[in-house]
């Protein structure tokens, strides 16, 4: 069905396109009872404004955007971006707006779609994830002009608000529940070593260790895939002296860690203790159910929608601190045959 336009608009009305432009702007120009038949006459014809038209007017755009630089094996069973999408939609569907997803390799891609959706006004704003330590998108984004929100731990976004939470709390907390069963060999598989939260995890983990007075732990980066925890796993549980107890930075690499612990003849949790980071289905429905750091990622994302919306329309935006996640204990962790 082709699509209503202004001109379909006036032929019904009887009046000018000009008239049905004022009268659908709110303009002044036509009396009161011809714009309300107008508008009355566009809804029944299904008429809605065309997005592009009202850029190049000035208008919003009504729609927001987020790049991912993210391997699309992982993004395809990780549920942690799918739930980040589904707190931030939730937000945004009561306001109208869209979200534009795209995929880059590199943050100079990244960057490239960015100032393309700026200068075409296709978005009034985006969200940056997986900020390094010290990102050029930053300051790019910066002298940009462009709202952001940055989903990232403080200090690492310059002046942009961030929306975060401390993971090195929820690092602590594992550790401590660790140690306290008796574990003292406690290894880590991260993510890529780049990333500004996989360094407050790896000092985190650091320093819990110390100061639960255990030797200085392990940390293996990957690039979050399963291919790449197994291959981690593999060549810490051949260590001559393997951890007792390992973490890890996403589910689907712990999940791959219960089959490369198959392959060696180790049994979970008497033999190795396993905690995942994040909580999902895939950490519930495997046998033994993992361990797991729990919190609520679609109150994450809404957070994060929230304060881009509150920025785009010019209220000042601060840091916004969400809550940490937390340790919730099952089938992968014990005591350890032997301290």
């Amino acid at each position: 069905m082709k699509r209503p336009t202004i001109a379909d608009i006036a032929r019904h009305a009887g009046v000018s396109k000009v008239a049905v432009s004022y009268a659908l702007n709110d303009r002044p120009g036509v009396s009161d009872a011809t714009r309300t038949s107008i508008k009355a006459i566009a809804e029944e014809l299904g008429w809605r404004p065309n997005s592009a038209a009202r850029a190049l007017n000035g208008a919003c755009a009504q729609a927001v955007g987020l790049v991912v630089r993210r391997p699309p094996s992982t993004l395809g069973v990780e549920p942690f971006f799918m739930e980040l999408v589904s707190g931030i939609g939730s937000v945004l569907s009561a306001q109208s707006y869209a979200l534009m997803l795209q995929m880059a390799d590199s943050h100079e891609q990244e960057l490239e779609v960015h100032r393309r959706w700026w200068g075409e006004r296709r978005v009034d704003g985006v969200f940056l994830v997986d900020l390094h330590s010290d990102d050029a998108r930053v300051p790019a984004v910066e002298a940009l002009g462009l709202p952001v929100v940055a989903i990232a731990p403080p200090g690492t976004s310059g002046s942009l608000p961030a929306v975060w939470s401390d993971d090195g709390e929820s690092v602590r907390e594992a550790v401590r529940y660790l140690a306290a069963l008796g574990h003292r060999r406690i290894a880590r598989v991260a993510g890529p070593a780049e990333l500004a939260h996989t360094a407050v995890r790896d000092l985190a983990l650091r320093e819990a260790c110390a100061e639960a007075g255990l030797p200085e732990p392990e940390t293996v980066h990957t690039d979050y895939t399963g291919e790449e925890g197994a291959r981690a796993t593999r060549h810490l549980l051949i260590a001559a002296r393997r951890p007792t107890a390992m973490v890890f930075d996403n589910d689907i690499m712990a999940v791959a860690a219960l089959s490369v612990a198959q392959e060696l003849g180790l049994d979970i949790p008497a033999d190795l203790s396993l905690v995942a980071w994040d909580e999902s289905p895939l950490t519930q429905v495997v046998r033994p159910p993992l361990s797991a750091v729990a919190r609520d990622i679609p109150a994450y994302g809404a957070t994060a929608a929230r304060s881009l919306l509150a920025l785009i329309a010019g209220e000042s935006v601060g840091d916004v601190r969400g809550a940490p996640g937390r340790l919730v204990p099952r089938g992968s962790t014990r005591p350890p045959r032997t301290a």
